[in-house]
C-alpha cells in the first residue's frame, strides 16, 4: 500500500506577494474578491511593502500619518498593486536605463618605476579603481589616470536595457532586513522567508512533527537552475578581480545552486534527513518534488519540504537570455501593439498563447510542506491537496539544446493516464485543468499547446481549461514550477481559475483541439476540479508534469483509507492547527512576522551521538535512527 504523500503547508514570496494563506493567489484575482478579502491582500502588501506599519491598533504611514485600515487602503491601494506583478524593473534592484559597461584597453608594459598616463571619456568610479591606480579629475566626463606597472585598464561607461520589464519581488520588500542575513545572496535571502513562511503558516509546530519521525526520515530536496548570480554570489565571484574589488570567501560557496537546501538544512529546519537536488531548468522545481513523492511513496521518509529560489533578474542574466532571443525586448513590445511611444506597457510584457514575442524573467522563493497520509492524520494537518505522481522525461536527440523535442508528450500523457486511473475518464476531461508552462515565446506557444492538444485528444478531451501563472508573475526559472502548484491550490479556496488575462485572444498557430484556453478569470466553484495537470516544457529536454489533487479529492480518497472514528479525531486536532495557522496569517498581516533563522542553533558533533550496531540516537530526537537494515539482496548474498 502506497503512502500518499499530502501537502499539509506551502509558502514563500514571488511578484504577488506573499505565497501563504493564498495571498499571491488572491492578487492574481484581485478585481473579482469581496471588498474584505481585498482588504486584506492590501494590508498584507503593505507590510510587506513596507508602505504601512500597525502600532497600537492604527495604521502608520512613512509620514507618520495614523489611519484606520479602511482609510488607509482606500489613499494607498492603488499603488501597493502597482508594486506587484510583472512591471518595469524598479531602481531597488538596478537603473535598467544605466547598466555599467567594462571595456578593456590594453597599455604599454611599464617597469616598476615607469609611469603612464591615459585620458579616458567617463568619470570613473571609486570602487572601480584598483588600488595601485592614480587619478586625477579633469572634468565632470574625463579623467587622468596613471598607472604603474599596470597593463590593463578598466574603463567604465553605461547603456539602456532593450529589456526593462520581469516579475520583480514586491517592491519595498528587503528579505535581508527580517534576520541577520550576512550578506547573504538575494535568492538565500528569499529561501530563508520563503521556507519560514511554509512552516509558520501550516500551524505544525516542528519541533512537534520532528519528534514523531525519526531524523533519517525527513526529506528536504530544493535547488535554483542558475545559482546566485547576484553580487554577493557567483556575480561578485566573476566581476570582483576585474573590477579591482577583493573576491570574499562567501562568493563562491553561497552561489551554488543547491544553496537553497543547505541553508533550509542548516539554519531553518536543523535537519539531519535527506538531501539532494535535482537541477534541470525550468522544471528543477518538478524534479525536487518528483524525488520527495518517491520517497514518501516508499516509505523511505515521511516528511519533506521541497523548495526553490530563484533570483535571476541581473543585468547580466537578461542580456543572456537577450541574445538568444528568448526575452520580450521593449521594441518588439511596442511593434506587436503597433504603438508609436516611447514605453510598451510592461504590465503586459508576458502573453501565453497570444501573439507574443519572448518571456519575462522573474523572481521567486517557493516552499512545499508534504506528509505521508498517515503522519498527517496522525498530527491533525490541514490538507491542501495531494501529488501522488509527478513524471519527467528528456527529449531525445537534438538539433539544438534548445529546441523542443518529445519529452514533454510522454509527460503528459503519462500524466493524464495515471489521472484517470484515480479519478475516471469523467474526472480527467471534465473536472481537470491545466496549469501550462506558457512561457509567452512564440515557440513555445506551438509546441507546448501542441502537447496539450494531443494528449487531451487522446483521452477523449474536448474543453480542459487551460491557464499560465507566468502571465502574472514571470518566469522564475527552476521555480517557477512552485509558483504553479501554490498558485493553483486558490482555485480551491476561492473558486475561481485565473485567466490568461495579458493576452485578447489565442493566436492562429496554437493548437486548440480538446482545450478551453482560459483568457478570463471564471468563477468554477471551489468542488468542480478534482484536480491539475502542472507543465514545465523546459529548456535542454527537461520536462515534468505533476499531478495535483484537489483537498476535496484527497479527503475523499482518505476517508476510503481510515475509518470514521479515525476521521473525527483528526477533524478535532485540525481545528487547533487552523487556528494557529490563522493566527500566523494575522500576524504576517500586521507585520508581525519573524523569519526563521537559527545560526548555530543546536551545533551536533560526532562525540554528541550514542552509537551501536543497531541505532544511532542523536540528541534533540525522541526516535533513533534505525541501522536494522533490510537486504535488498538477500537471493545473491551471504
Amino acid at each position: 500500500m502506497a503512502r500518499l504523500p499530502v501537502i499539509v503547508g506551502f509558502g514563500g514570496i514571488n511578484s504577488a506577494g506573499r505565497t501563504s494563506a493564498h495571498q499571491a493567489y488572491r492578487r492574481l484575482i484581485f478585481d473579482v474578491l469581496p471588498a474584505e478579502v481585498q482588504q486584506e491582500v492590501l494590508l498584507d502588501l503593505a507590510t510587506l511593502t513596507n508602505m504601512a506599519e500597525f502600532q497600537e491598533g492604527a495604521w502608520l504611514t512613512p509620514d507618520g500619518e495614523a489611519l484606520d485600515a479602511e482609510t488607509l487602503v482606500d489613499t494607498i491601494g492603488e499603488e501597493l498593486l502597482a508594486r506587484t506583478l510583472i512591471r518595469r524593473i524598479h531602481p531597488s534592484l538596478f537603473d535598467v536605463d544605466h547598466v555599467s559597461l567594462h571595456k578593456t584597453a590594453l597599455l604599454q608594459s611599464g617597469t616598476e618605476t615607469e609611469k603612464l598616463t591615459f585620458t579616458i571619456k567617463t568619470r570613473l568610479l571609486p570602487s572601480s579603481i584598483p588600488t595601485n591606480w592614480q587619478v586625477k579629475e579633469l572634468s565632470a566626463t574625463h579623467s587622468e589616470v596613471i598607472v604603474d606597472g599596470q597593463l590593463e585598464a578598466l574603463f567604465k561607461d553605461t547603456k539602456a536595457l532593450t529589456v526593462k520589464a520581469a516579475g520583480q519581488l514586491p517592491t519595498g520588500f528587503d528579505p535581508s532586513k527580517l534576520y541577520q542575513s550576512r550578506n547573504h545572496p538575494r535568492g538565500l535571502q528569499m529561501t530563508v522567508f520563503g521556507a519560514s513562511d511554509a512552516l509558520l503558516s501550516s500551524g505544525l509546530d516542528w519541533d512537534q512533527v520532528r519528534q514523531q519521525v525519526a531524523p533519517d526520515q525527513v526529506g528536504v530536496f530544493a535547488a535554483n537552475s542558475i545559482g546566485q548570480m547576484d553580487d554577493l554570489g557567483f556575480g561578485g565571484m566573476l566581476k570582483s578581480a576585474l573590477m579591482g574589488k577583493r573576491t570574499t570567501s562567501k562568493h563562491l560557496p553561497l552561489g551554488y545552486a543547491q544553496m537553497p537546501a543547505d541553508f533550509v538544512n542548516a539554519y531553518v529546519l536543523g535537519s539531519v534527513g535527506q538531501v539532494g537536488t535535482s537541477i534541470g531548468a525550468c522544471a528543477t522545481y518538478f524534479f525536487n518534488l518528483e524525488k520527495a513523492v518517491n520517497a514518501i511513496k516508499a516509505g523511505k521518509i515521511r516528511v519533506a519540504l521541497v523548495g526553490g529560489s530563484d533570483a535571476p533578474i541581473t543585468p547580466e542574466i537578461i542580456e543572456g537570455f537577450r541574445t538568444m532571443g528568448a526575452l520580450a525586448e521593449d521594441a518588439a513590445l511596442l511593434a506587436l501593439d503597433g504603438l508609436d511611444q516611447k514605453e510598451p506597457d510592461h504590465t503586459r510584457s508576458c502573453r501565453p498563447f497570444a501573439n507574443n514575442c519572448g518571456f519575462t524573467i522573474g523572481e521567486s522563493s517557493q516552499w512545499t510542506l508534504l506528509m505521508d497520509d498517515e503522519l498527517a492524520i496522525d498530527l491533525g494537518a490541514t490538507i491542501f491537496g495531494a501529488i501522488p505522481a509527478v513524471f519527467s522525461y528528456a527529449d531525445g536527440y537534438k538539433k539544438s539544446i534548445s529546441a523542443p523535442g518529445v519529452g514533454n508528450y510522454l509527460t503528459m500523457s503519462k500524466a493524464m493516464a495515471y489521472l484517470k486511473n484515480l479519478i475516471g475518464s469523467e474526472g480527467l476531461t471534465e473536472h481537470t485543468f491545466i496549469q501550462a508552462h506558457g512561457t509567452s515565446t512564440p515557440q513555445n506557444r506551438v509546441t507546448e499547446s501542441h502537447v496539450l492538444s494531443a494528449a487531451a485528444t487522446s483521452f477523449g478531451a474536448t474543453a480542459m481549461p487551460v491557464t499560465a501563472m507566468k502571465a502574472y508573475l514571470g518566469h522564475s526559472q527552476g521555480t517557477a514550477g512552485g509558483d504553479q502548484l501554490h498558485m493553483s491550490l486558490g482555485v480551491w479556496e476561492h473558486g475561481v481559475l485565473p485567466g490568461i488575462i495579458t493576452s485578447d485572444t489565442v493566436a492562429d498557430d496554437v493548437h486548440t483541439d480538446g482545450l478551453k484556453f482560459q483568457l478570463q478569470h471564471e468563477e468554477y466553484g471551489q468542488e468542480h476540479f478534482q484536480a491539475a495537470l502542472l507543465n514545465s516544457k523546459g529548456f535542454g529536454g527537461n520536462n515534468a508534469t505533476a499531478v495535483l489533487l484537489s483537498p476535496f479529492q484527497t479527503m475523499a480518497m482518505l476517508s476510503k483509507r481510515y475509518d470514521e472514528a479515525t476521521m473525527s479525531s483528526y477533524h478535532e486536532r485540525n481545528e487547533q492547527v487552523k487556528q494557529i495557522a490563522a493566527q500566523y496569517n494575522d500576524d504576517a498581516i500586521h507585520g508581525r512576522f519573524a523569519p526563521i533563522y537559527r545560526f548555530g542553533y543546536n551545533v551536533l558533533g560526532g562525540e554528541d551521538l550514542a552509537i551501536t550496531d543497531t541505532q544511532i540516537t542523536l540528541p534533540g530526537y525522541d526516535l533513533a535512527v534505525s541501522l536494522d537494515l533490510e537486504n535488498d539482496f538477500a537471493d545473491i548474498s551471504n
